[in-house]
């Protein structure tokens, strides 16, 4: 009976250990990826003036960022090693914070896309560079509300001792009671209506102006129509991520090994593939990013390419005004 007990754990540690290192090899990839799209981004003078490309880079950082943070907490816990509660309160905020600050990103650049087809002539005095930091700037204010509301409820409610003991770090321990988790599932959920208020809106006048145009506008518009999909469905995938820890609290009721593989199947489905989704969206769609990519030559930032992306936007405002 021993023996048969120490086989079946020796066969759990196998089991787990191969997971742990298919995660390792899945976050190794696509941070080298990102590091890589971000890396591109710098060496373009066109890239950090282009409202789209600045948001592209806010997701690949916050995506790099996240995935760090869950990764080392997932090592942490598969170790059972502990640190100090101040270190995983830090980590805790970060985590917090860029939980939703990918969403928001997303959201904004679904905007920018509606801006530049349905009003083309508004496009270069709304999408500015200074327009675009302040637009930053709102994304993370909004994903440090719940943060800031449950670290405020925490500080209010816990010793000072209880930030120098020693721990395993997760982020349920900063939920003292249960109205707490409400209340971040409320905010949660308003954002998550807001956002598809936003998706469908835009999804539904980028549509009506893809039905009336004609020629390079209407391959142009179409495409534009399927990134707005694609950033919908990533975006989808990111926002289950917020109902997750609720399913796999009901899973840990029923059954332990249920809820490991549930909890790992969330991990890998709703954290880290939409992450792989932005480089697929930008990395290869994008005409001139994927030519800074491959490392063709391109002419971005030099005045011919400013000359003729100058006349093709007045070839498109000649067209919309006939």
């Amino acid at each position: 009976m021993a023996s048969n007990n120490s086989l079946t754990e020796q066969a759990y540690s196998i089991n787990i250990n191969y997971k742990v290192i298919l995660v390792q090899a899945l976050v190794c990839v696509f941070l080298c990826i990102n590091l890589f799209l971000i890396t591109t981004f710098f060496l373009k003078d066109y890239f950090y003036t282009t409202t789209r490309y600045v948001l592209f880079a806010v997701s690949l950082f916050s995506d790099c960022l996240f995935l760090i943070m869950t990764d080392v907490l997932l090592i942490l816990s598969y170790f059972g090693l502990t640190i100090q509660m101040w270190l995983c309160l830090i980590i805790y905020i970060v985590l917090s914070v860029y939980t939703f600050v990918t969403p928001f990103t997303l959201t904004a650049m679904v905007l920018e896309r509606y801006v530049a087809i349905c009003m083309p002539l508004r496009h270069a005095e709304l999408c500015t560079t200074r327009t675009t930091l302040h637009l930053v700037l709102i994304i993370h204010s909004l994903s440090s509300v719940p943060c800031v509301v449950i670290i405020s409820i925490f500080f209010a409610s816990s010793a000072l001792s209880f930030y120098t003991a020693g721990r395993i770090c997760s982020v349920e321990m900063f939920i003292l009671y249960r109205w707490q988790g409400h209340l971040r599932s409320a905010i949660s959920q308003f954002y998550f209506l807001i956002m598809c208020v936003v998706i469908v809106f835009s999804y539904i006048q980028i549509m009506k102006v893809a039905k009336v145009a004609s020629g390079q506008n209407k391959k142009s518009t179409w495409k534009g129509l399927r990134t707005v999909i694609l950033h919908a469905f990533q975006l989808l995938l990111c926002l289950i991520q917020l109902w997750c820890p609720f399913i796999e609290a009901a899973v840990l009721q029923v059954d332990f090994m249920l809820f490991i593989n549930v909890r790992y199947f969330n991990y890998i489905t709703f954290i880290i593939a939409p992450r792989c989704l932005s480089p697929l969206i930008y990395g290869l769609r994008d005409d001139l990013f994927f030519q800074a990519v491959t490392g063709r030559k391109t002419t971005t930032m030099t005045d011919c390419m400013r000359i003729k992306l100058f006349i093709c936007c007045s070839g498109r405002t000649t067209t919309s005004n006939m």
